[in-house]
């Protein structure tokens, strides 16, 4: 992986997460993300629609974005897979507490207190 665009990446505030329909269509989804260990983590929903579709297409493509969306730099072709890794998961949680901090805790709060929090899903993503 280019250690620059790991970099820029993993810098950005919000990252455009583009996954592929069966049909080949890409749907863009702002995510947070956090670099550790040479790779990029996310973090979301098992149920939700990108997951669903990174376990029928693993190719993804990553942009720099604004919280709405709005792509702020250029696309990086990658994979992505959902982690099923207990430690795995550890490392990609303590990377996005590190970045995000209280935006983050309070998050985990949230989905603690609506009984979601084991319902989410770790993608590792590697560019």
């Amino acid at each position: 992986m280019d250690e620059r665009v790991l970099e820029e990446l993993g810098r950005a505030s919000y990252v455009s997460l583009a996954t592929f329909r069966r049909n080949g269509r890409a749907v863009e989804t702002p995510v947070w993300i956090a670099a550790a260990a040479g790779r990029l983590y996310a973090f979301s929903e098992a149920k939700a629609g990108k997951v669903k579709r990174l376990r029928n297409d693993p190719r993804v493509r990553l942009a720099p974005c604004g919280v709405r969306g709005r792509v702020l730099g250029p696309w990086v072709e990658g994979s992505a897979r959902v982690v099923s890794e207990p430690d795995i998961e550890a490392r990609a949680y303590a990377a996005l507490r590190r970045k995000y901090g209280w935006q983050m805790r309070l998050t985990d709060l949230g989905s603690w207190l609506a009984g979601r929090i084991g319902g989410r899903a770790v993608l590792e993503i590697e560019v």
